[in-house]
């Protein structure tokens, strides 16, 4: 799907204003855009750099959900910053605490003042005669009118996630204006929905559905609908190592050994499940059901037809869904939806479920650059053309990085790296006195195009076209592997026959004596 790019309406007035410029423009203020700030403020500390932020808040992802028992479905140990330890007891933690740690994060750091709330930007258009991208940005008031503003920028980083915000994903259900109860999307939870006492259906099994599940069975009677099985694994909510080295070592000694024994194990994990998938479900599938009564269907309900790691595994801390299924709290129920009827769900089995509550754990819809239109030298970007370089940047597009973090492991680990990366980039740009950093593929080849990712998750497979291609071997490659990663973004120098380093056109057009009297 090619990328249009519409003009956007604006007044006289600020069609003449001078836009602010600024070394570096960050697209969101999130996990991805905090640690961004971060590591410019002491990597590259000369450049100056914005965050345009769409919400009110800081916490991306962390801000946007507030279904009931959010929380991360990695262990914070990984998913933290290497450069802040985190300090909670609770490893698998609630959503609140995480948005805490992030707001502190940047509060310490002086991050925070970088950041411009209600900006949410709608596109950028790189101009090879000036090295520049011009930003437009709709920038709302407390009342929420939108005036539209200006930036430009050396470097365009967009840390504003994977997934449009405004909107998650929901099929079409046949007979859905039908139902009398109520529909609710995790996405955008009503805060004042009172569900206790009520019939609730969750439809799906992913992460978010074995979140809700166990939260909304405390006080209401739950099932989760699905049409397949998923993959599931128990582990305890709180690292007992982690809370005990607390207490005698120095906070960042307690917070680096659980880590680096996480990181470990979790590349050891996925290694296994790939070379032996067999073997791996046998165990996985074991372990839910060492969880559930005696007699439990597991083979209709917990035994996914796909092998371990073809979607990612999903997180259930302290068993808490497997014992509110024991319990007689909630069910499972495997089958397909016929039609939504007036008082709940109809299978294509002919039963049905009846419901006060509907909810929607359908998925996400991805989205690249956080929905905002790129253009280099007034041609329109369609990243799904494009080749992904080192899994941060994209053939053909200069001075541009965005971050999307491991599929098989914590989002932040790879954030991390590409944040290094980006400053140690920006430095060496610097050193070289050049103002353009071009990923270009290898002239007059024809490289083989493989999927960016590898991964049969349903929000994936919807939007592939929309996702760049990777190529089969390094540096146009998407890892899926912290250690390569680390070779290849921290060690590996930067200059690269692939990528291509130049002056802004207007400036290697002037004589070299007015050049060098400026």
């Amino acid at each position: 799907m090619t990328t249009t790019v519409t003009a956007v309406p604006t007044t006289t007035s600020q069609a003449n204003q001078k836009p602010e410029h600024f070394d570096v423009l960050i697209i969101g203020a999130g996990l991805s855009g905090i640690d961004a700030g971060y590591h410019l403020t002491k990597q590259s500390p000369k450049k100056t750099y914005v965050i345009l932020e769409n919400r009110e808040r800081i916490g991306g992802t962390w801000d946007l959900f507030r279904y009931p028992g959010i929380r991360s479905d990695s262990d914070m140990l990984t998913m933290g910053y290497s450069f802040k330890p985190w300090t909670h007891e609770s490893t698998i933690s609630p959503g609140d605490k995480i948005r805490d740690y992030v707001t502190e994060t940047a509060r310490e750091n002086g991050i925070d003042k970088h950041i411009r709330f209600r900006h949410k930007v709608v596109s950028a258009s790189w101009d090879s005669g000036t090295a520049r991208w011009t930003v437009e940005a709709k920038k709302r008031d407390a009342g929420g009118r939108e005036d539209t503003v200006r930036f430009t920028t050396n470097f365009l980083f967009s840390c504003a996630g994977y997934y449009r915000y405004s909107d998650g994903y929901t099929p079409e259900f046949k007979g859905r204006e039908n139902f009398k109860g109520q529909i609710v999307h995790p996405q955008h939870w009503p805060q004042n929905l009172n569900y206790d006492g009520k019939r609730i259906v969750v439809i799906g099994s992913g992460a978010t559905a074995v979140t809700l599940v166990p939260n909304l069975a405390k006080t209401a009677h739950v099932t989760m609908l699905q049409r397949s099985p998923t993959y599931y694994v128990s582990r305890p909510e709180k690292d007992a190592t982690a809370n005990t080295l607390r207490r005698y070592l120095p906070a960042t000694w307690a917070y680096m050994i659980p880590r680096w024994r996480n990181i470990v194990l979790q590349r050891f994990f996925y290694g296994r499940a790939k070379a032996k998938p067999q073997q791996v479900s046998q165990l996985l599938i074991k372990g839910v059901a060492d969880l559930l009564p005696e007699g439990y269907d597991v083979k209709t309900h917990f035994t996914p037809k796909y092998n371990p790691w073809d979607q990612r595994l999903c997180l259930v801390p302290d068993a808490d869904m497997f014992n509110a299924i024991k319990e007689g709290r909630a069910e499972v129920v495997t089958d397909h939806i016929d039609t939504f009827t007036a008082k709940g769900i109809r299978l294509k089995s002919g039963r049905e479920l009846e419901a006060d509550i509907i909810v929607t754990a359908t998925g996400l819809q991805l989205e690249v650059m956080g929905g905002a239109q790129i253009s280099v030298d007034g041609k329109p970007v369609d990243f799904g053309k494009t080749f992904t370089y080192k899994g941060l940047m994209y053939s053909g597009v200069p001075n541009l990085a965005s971050i999307f973090g491991y599929t098989n492991a914590s989002w932040t680990l790879r954030a991390d790296l590409i944040c290094e990366y980006v400053c140690r980039l920006l430095n060496k740009m610097d050193e070289k006195g050049v103002d353009i950093a071009t990923p270009t593929l290898p002239a007059g080849q024809d490289m083989k195009a493989e999927p960016w990712l590898d991964f049969s998750s349903g929000y994936i497979q919807r939007s592939v076209h929309l996702l760049p291609k990777q190529g089969p071997s390094a540096p146009w490659q998407q890892n899926q592997n912290y250690f390569k990663d680390i070779k290849e973004m921290r060690k590996a120098p930067i200059e690269d026959p692939a990528l291509v380093f130049s002056k802004a056109k207007a400036a290697a057009a002037k004589p070299a004596i007015a050049r060098a009297a400026e």
